[in-house]
């Protein structure tokens, strides 16, 4: 199988996730996208964002009925902090025969060379970056982190440009403004049945 894997903490998920794993599903052929939500971020640490639990139950709200789409809890049911690197090594010792994608939007490729072990992820999978709109995606942190004979590798997919963010939407929820149909509408009834991000507004971007 060819397998994407889109890691994130998807406080919450909206639809500029779904529609990049889409984009990719169909640019990359891909049999399944993962979304893996991260347990305990390294890059977040000291930062509070929702429980696993939520996270994982919008998700699995959010691709209800899509059979190519799934939540896996990889990162949720070990101890964290977690690394993307271990995530893949994990997958791979256990599918050794799938092909691995990982999807990787313009911040996380942003931050790409802080990453541990960057060589070692890209040996494990086919690193793809998604571009939003028509603006040029900046490849350097790749270029710093793999070398330039190592990017060639690298799938390029486009995507339209969507300006919305998770932070924006946890900020709009607890200014107790509407976020209809920047996530899906299960995933705006959870969220205001269980009280998430209620605080975010006054609190600012989490």
């Amino acid at each position: 199988m060819r397998i994407g894997i889109y890691g994130g903490t998807f406080d919450p998920v909206h639809v500029g996730h779904l529609l990049l794993a889409e984009q990719c599903r169909e640019a990359c052929r891909l049999d399944e996208v993962w979304f893996v939500p991260t347990g305990s971020p390294p890059h977040k640490q000291g930062v509070e964002i929702a429980s696993g639990k939520a996270r994982r139950e919008m998700l699995e709200l959010a691709i209800a009925g899509l059979p190519q789409f799934r939540v896996s809890t990889l990162e949720l049911d070990r101890p964290g902090p977690h690394y993307t690197v271990e995530t893949l090594s994990n997958l791979r010792r256990s599918r050794p025969d799938d092909e691995l994608f990982l999807l990787m939007g313009g911040d996380s490729v942003a931050e790409f060379s802080t990453w541990r072990e960057p060589e070692r992820i890209n040996e494990l999978a086919t690193i793809v970056a998604v571009n939003r709109g028509r603006g040029g995606l900046d490849l350097e942190p790749l270029r710093r982190a793999l070398g330039t004979d190592a990017t060639r590798g690298v799938r390029l997919v486009t995507m339209p440009g969507i300006a919305i963010s998770a932070s924006d939407l946890r900020r709009r929820v607890g200014e107790g403004r509407s976020i209809r149909f920047q996530t899906p509408r299960s995933v705006e009834q959870y969220i205001l049945q269980h009280g998430l991000y209620r605080d975010a507004g006054a609190s600012g971007p989490r």
